[in-house]
């Protein structure tokens, strides 16, 4: 592992990069991408999450890499750049949009938006994007979210969805496209309540119900899953599944879904100080509270901090509680044998890959041993 942090390092200053920065491994992330087309059901699709992989050229680099063009998005200034970037791009939103930021986007008019098909939740929501749609005098494809044991929202049984279908033909501009459901709760249900096999299971079961009250011209998209389950999925009355995390594998998504995936984002940041650091106050104290190892004889000052991500080189460091978190200079106890020193760089592996690509405006391309390429983020919006 150290061989390989040490890689990266390199890698780095050769690229006279000497600030924090989002590394991306482009050959591990092949590798993670080889193990989704092996791994997929052949009956299925991928919808590539825009939020978790929130830079144009990685979403291109996967899309080829899979022959996909379809997205899920959740913010509308990203999906707007990806209705830019790909003619072709076909979007599902993967929440409900307030139907005034839904008009916010369709008077602007600054992309092609009849490929973006909205998410339905409610019945209310229903009538609230017939009366828009009728308004602006446009077309709108929907989807409609279903709940198949998260319970975040959706429509609840397939009772619910008929009743919903059935209102349809007062809106006639509307057009049902499909279903939209998520089974993120699978992997977390303990063995005791029948644990995540008979959590998906149970999941797919809801989702066919649900498909099943729809017309054969509105089985379009038949949406399931999300990194941590789509791969579990084989027979399932879904037709594509929804994946973004996966691909860089941030902490979070250790699960037995991503078996032999590898990280492939770091946020990586120079080494600005080593110390035998002592606490504010009398000396006393300090010495006190590391002979009961409460805080560290040896630590090292990072520059910035504060990230959603875990400290994996060098090995072992660690926040300390007694100092805190710091956005500019973050201190990190170190064992007692540690060699780093300043200009040395440390490595955090995110623990999600949600807003944290799009926190250094560019990411650092690694593959074949340097830093290949610098590939820009999208901005927040």
């Amino acid at each position: 592992m150290s061989a390989y942090f040490v890689a990266l390092s390199d890698a780095l200053k050769q690229a006279g990069i000497f600030q924090p920065c989002l590394l991306l491994d482009r050959d591990r992330l092949d590798r993670n991408i080889a193990l989704v087309k092996e791994r997929l059901d052949a009956g299925l699709a991928v919808r590539l999450v825009d939020k978790s992989l929130a830079c144009l050229p990685l979403l291109s680099h996967i899309g080829k890499a899979l022959g996909t063009n379809r997205f899920m998005t959740f913010h509308p200034p990203i999906t707007q750049a990806v209705l830019k970037a790909y003619p072709a791009a076909d979007i599902l939103y993967g929440k409900p949009m307030p139907v005034e930021a839904a008009r916010a986007a369709l008077v602007k008019g600054d992309a092609d938006w009849s490929r973006v098909c909205w998410l339905i939740d409610t019945q209310e929501r229903l009538a609230e994007y017939g009366a828009l749609a009728d308004e602006l005098g446009v077309e709108l494809r929907i989807a409609f979210e279903i709940d198949v044991g998260l319970h975040r929202g959706g429509f609840a049984s397939p009772q619910a969805l008929s009743k919903a279908l059935g209102a349809l033909p007062a809106h006639q501009r509307l057009h049902c496209e499909g279903v939209m459901a998520y089974e993120a709760h699978a992997p977390l249900i303990p063995g005791l309540f029948g644990g995540p096999a008979k959590a998906l299971a149970k999941a797919s079961e809801r989702a066919t119900a649900f498909v099943a009250c729809l017309g054969a011209d509105q089985r379009r998209i038949l949406n399931i899953g999300g990194s941590k389950t789509a791969l579990l999925h084989h027979r399932s009355a879904a037709n594509e599944v929804s994946m973004g995390s996966a691909f860089v594998l941030p902490s979070d998504f250790d699960t037995p879904g991503l078996e032999g995936f590898q990280p492939a984002a770091f946020i990586a940041t120079p080494i600005l100080k080593v110390v035998e650091p002592k606490l504010p106050g009398p000396p006393a104290v300090t010495r006190l509270l590391q002979a009961l190892g409460r805080f560290p004889r040896k630590g090292c000052y990072l520059y910035g901090g504060k990230w959603m991500a875990e400290p994996v080189f060098p090995s072992g460091i660690k926040t300390n509680g007694l100092l805190g978190l710091s956005s500019n200079q973050q201190f990190m106890g170190q064992p007692a044998d540690a060699t780093a020193r300043p200009g040395d760089y440390a490595f955090l592996r995110p623990t999600q890959s949600e807003a944290v690509l799009q926190q250094f405006g560019s990411i650092a391309v690694f593959s074949g041993g340097r830093i290949a390429e610098r590939w820009p983020a999208l901005p927040m919006g």
